[in-house]
């Protein structure tokens, strides 16, 4: 059996939707009924990024970057098909179709449910979630997935540089407003750590073992030392995330899932496009895969640091970018499985 099956059937992944659960209504409920512990969490930020979550969400990526070849990084930018599955599925389809969805949605199906201020907050973080797409998180949904880690890097980077330029006009565009403030330090410090950081963490160590005590060593002793830092750090950033937005999605139960059905329906239409283009591509599995990943998730820390700088912590926007926290795990998940029960479909190798 090959390490790739072993993995995707081991115990602790194999339940990895009932931890997930676990994980967010144990975090909910430190939120309701024990709030000093996000207040104190709370104080650990810089550039409203939560300093105890880039900390997991390192321990999460790190192991996966010590898998890099890194000579290999060059040979992915050779490969633009996929590049330009990514580039295009992002910024030209996904925002456009989250504001239409979720107006039809908000605006329209949902109407005698939902004034029509609160649709238009709704709509607005939304629209937030749809032009973040994800650039730390898709190296999990890329490893679940069996995805080439190296092309995941170079898709995440030219990502990451996209969200720089278009994040703010797209934004603007969609909402009509001019003056859009986005947090410009939260976006450059998130991309230093849960990308730059563990990306050189990686880079070293290997670099650093390799030359120390040889490839066989750090292939079959070191990297197992990390075989479930990534899923471990994936369920403590959960816990973390919705102890501190457990009062909200208690007190609203019915519009949390007003809001996640156009968020799940986006989801679910992204990666369709995304992976549906590869396979016409005829794109390997391992680029595939995260490729679509990478639309279909979102880049939420952005995304609620900018709904609350924008239009306050109590606000719609706000709430919906919530939402697409507690809705990104176990769809990701979902589609995670998809991916990997359609492997078949691809070529196995570029």
């Amino acid at each position: 059996m090959s390490t790739a099956e072993k993995k995707r059937i081991s115990f602790f992944e194999k339940y990895l939707t009932l931890w997930v659960a676990l994980c967010i209504v144990i975090g909910t409920l430190i939120g309701r009924f024990l709030p000093a512990v996000p207040e104190f969490l709370s104080t650990l930020e810089y550039a409203r990024v939560s300093i105890p979550v880039a900390v997991l969400i390192w321990l999460m990526i790190y192991p996966m970057m010590l898998k890099i070849d890194f000579t290999s990084i060059v040979k992915a930018t050779k490969k633009p098909k996929g590049l330009t599955v990514t580039t295009v599925t992002n910024w030209l389809i996904k925002p456009f179709t989250m504001y239409l969805i979720a107006f039809f949605f908000l605006k329209i199906l949902f109407r005698p449910l939902i004034s029509d201020n609160l649709a238009t907050e709704y709509i607005a973080g939304a629209v937030l979630l749809g032009a973040a797409p994800c650039t730390a998180m898709v190296f999990v949904w890329s490893y679940l997935s069996d995805g080439d880690p190296a092309y995941t890097v170079v898709q995440v980077a030219v990502n990451d540089l996209i969200i720089l330029a278009a994040f703010t006009p797209i934004v603007a565009f969609l909402l009509g407003v001019s003056n859009i403030q986005v947090p410009y330090d939260t976006l450059l410090l998130s991309v230093l750590l849960f990308v730059v950081v563990p990306l050189a963490g990686g880079y070293i160590s290997r670099r650093l073992i390799t030359a120390h005590r040889g490839l066989d060593y750090f292939e079959n002793v070191f990297l197992k030392k990390f075989d479930n830092t990534t899923i471990g750090g994936l369920l403590l950033t959960l816990i973390i995330l919705f102890s501190f937005q457990g009062e909200i999605i208690l007190n609203n139960p019915l519009h949390i899932v007003l809001i996640a059905v156009p968020l799940v329906v986006q989801t679910f239409l992204i990666f369709g496009i995304a992976y549906g283009w590869a396979k016409l591509w005829k794109l390997p599995h391992s680029i595939a895969a995260p490729g679509a990943m990478i639309g279909a998730s979102n880049f939420f820390e952005l995304s609620v640091a900018v709904a609350v700088s924008l239009f306050g912590l109590q606000s719609g926007a706000a709430l919906a970018t919530v939402v697409g926290v507690l809705v990104e795990v176990p769809v990701m998940l979902a589609l995670v499985r998809i991916a990997v029960s359609t492997r078949s479909a691809f070529p196995a190798q570029a």
